[in-house]
């Protein structure tokens, strides 16, 4: 049995709302799932919309924007598109609210069945959503599309998707590559399994569509890739990191130039996200670059913990670091996916997590994690 003491918080100094930083920098923030409802957990959702609007307002008070009903969100784990029109519609409202608050909602083709999906059906669903979030004045994240897998023959297919959705868009949009080790229903995106292939497909649409296009996330997990792409992309192309495991390199950047960030790990680690940030946008590019190492560095393991194998249960670590830190008084999830990861990888998570300073109550961290695990199932006891 381990005896372990919780170390006090760390003392960042955190970026605010409206405060200029050196990147863009959103967070996919996770839902709060409302356990009181009476429905049959594992196939019915019940949102905490008034909580899980608190959670972005808190991520947008430290300087971070918002990618709403995102794959932290669960979405297509959980969320549905009928629930997610829901929580867009209150963050992109909240966000005109909150003048300087930034918000990019996702779209995609979820709610068709990919049993019979055909190209026309798939521009037909990412139009859909694309009418519905650009009616509320909302910015656009153009999610993969695992109906696009379903329905496409080649990479011709997918350039002409893209291109047909592309055109009925009204602000420049976010693309999203998203590897098959966070969804495995993805693999073989852009007619290749070959990445490097795959990559030169994808690069050939932007080029092609550069107008309609703010930048693309990848989330590969393999800074190589990212690397090689960003340094291909079309003038006024962004790039932005989807990496959790390599993160800090990716948005420090080169002499060849940067990524932005759209990360799933910065709504478990904000509050250094943020102080990282505003550390690189030190006017002594030398000493930001040296300060918003020290401080992301030690992250990273917390994320390659909470991404490690099978990647896509990720979002079980992540709401669980809410629940110790007081975002919401319960650990549970859409789904019952709370289950998902065991005790074990919990309790490394909170050691990580306690070993960067992340908890800003210490003892309620503590307190929770003796509640939730237990020294008879989990042979940790926690001295706070």
């Amino acid at each position: 049995m381990d005896e372990y003491t919780v170390p006090a918080p760390a003392k960042w100094r955190t970026s605010k709302l409206n405060q200029p930083m050196a990147r863009i920098a959103l967070s996919a923030g996770h839902v709060v799932s409302d356990p009181r409802a009476d429905i049959s957990p594992m196939r019915d959702i019940a949102i905490d919309f008034e909580a899980t609007q608190r959670f972005r307002d808190y991520l947008w008070d430290l300087g971070l924007g918002v990618a709403e009903a995102m794959d932290t969100a669960q979405r297509g784990m959980g969320l549905d598109w009928a629930s997610a029109q829901t929580l867009i519609r209150n963050t992109v409202q909240s966000a005109k609210a909150r003048p300087g608050a930034i918000v990019f909602s996702g779209v995609g083709t979820d709610h068709i069945d990919l049993v019979g999906a055909s190209l026309d059906k798939v521009v037909k669903a990412y139009s859909e959503q694309l009418s519905f979030v650009q009616k509320l004045g909302g910015r656009v994240i153009l999610m993969a599309s695992r109906a696009l897998v379903s329905a496409a023959g080649g990479p011709a297919d997918y350039a002409e998707v893209y291109r047909r959705v592309l055109a009925e868009a009204d602000q420049a949009v976010i693309l999203h590559w998203l590897g098959d080790m966070f969804d495995p229903a993805l693999a073989g995106y852009w007619g290749h399994h070959d990445i490097s292939a795959a990559m030169d497909v994808c690069l050939g649409m932007i080029a092609d569509n550069a107008h309609k296009i703010d930048g693309i996330k990848i989330s590969l997990l393999h800074e190589k890739y990212e690397i090689a792409m960003r340094r291909r992309l079309p003038p006024g192309v962004k790039m932005y990191t989807g990496d959790d495991f390599n993160y800090p390199e990716l948005i420090a950047g080169d002499d060849q130039g940067f990524s932005h960030a759209l990360l799933g790990i910065f709504d478990a680690i904000a509050p250094a996200a943020s102080a990282a940030l505003l550390a690189l946008s030190d006017e002594d590019r030398t000493a930001g670059t040296k300060a918003f190492r020290e401080i992301l560095d030690p992250t990273v393991a917390l994320s390659r913990e909470l991404f490690r194998a099978p990647t896509q249960y990720y979002k079980t670590g992540i709401v669980f670091l809410a629940y110790l830190n007081g975002h919401q008084d319960h650990f549970t999830m859409l789904g019952a996916q709370q289950g998902a990861r065991s005790i074990l990888h919990l309790s490394r998570v909170f050691r990580h997590a306690a070993s960067i300073g992340l908890f800003a109550d210490p003892e309620c961290a503590a307190a929770r994690m003796r509640t939730d695990t237990g020294s008879s199932r989990g042979g940790m006891t926690l001295a706070p």
